[in-house]
C-alpha cells in the first residue's frame, strides 16, 4: 500500500524535530533541490528531442503525481523555478562549478543539522525520503484550514 503524503510527512517529521535542524533544512534542501535538478538540465546528452536529465526529472514528477495533483503541481512549480534559476546563473558564469559548490555545502548544512538534532537523514531508510525532503519544506500549502 502506497503511503500517503501525510504519512510521508509524518514519518519525515519524526528525524527533523529540533529547530536548527529545520531551519537548516529549509535552507539547505531548496538548494540542493535546484543544483540536482540543474545539474540534470546540463547533461548534454538525448534520447530524440528530450534531454536525458530531463527524463529523469519526469520520472521524478510522475512519483509526485503519485501523491496527488497539489505534490505534483507544486514540484512542477520548483522545477520551473529551477530552469529560470539556472538561467540566470549561466548568464554571469558557466554553472557547473557553482552547482556542485551548492550542492556539496547545502548537504554539509544538512548533516550538521542531523548531527545537532541526534539523528539520521531518513533517506538512510528510504531513499524516496529523498523526493519528501522538497514537499516537506513547503508543507503549509498542504495544511488544512
Amino acid at each position: 500500500m502506497r503511503k500517503t503524503l501525510e504519512q510521508w510527512f509524518a514519518e519525515y517529521s519524526e528525524s527533523h524535530q529540533n529547530p536548527t535542524n529545520q531551519r537548516l533544512h529549509k535552507i539547505c534542501v531548496p538548494l540542493i533541490f535546484f543544483s540536482i535538478v540543474a545539474m540534470l538540465i546540463l547533461i548534454p546528452y538525448s534520447l530524440g528531442p528530450i534531454r536525458i536529465g530531463e527524463i529523469v526529472i519526469a520520472v521524478a514528477l510522475g512519483w509526485y503525481f503519485t501523491l496527488g495533483a497539489k505534490p505534483f503541481v507544486v514540484m512542477l512549480v520548483q522545477v520551473f523555478l529551477c530552469y529560470a534559476l539556472l538561467y540566470a546563473l549561466r548568464q554571469v558564469t558557466a554553472p557547473l562549478v557553482p552547482l556542485i559548490v551548492i550542492f556539496v555545502l547545502a548537504w554539509v548544512g544538512q548533516f550538521i543539522g542531523h548531527h545537532i538534532e541526534g539523528k539520521k537523514p531518513s533517506f538512510f531508510k528510504d531513499l524516496q525520503f529523498l523526493l519528501i525532503g522538497p514537499l516537506w519544506v513547503v508543507q503549509f500549502l498542504f495544511r488544512k484550514s
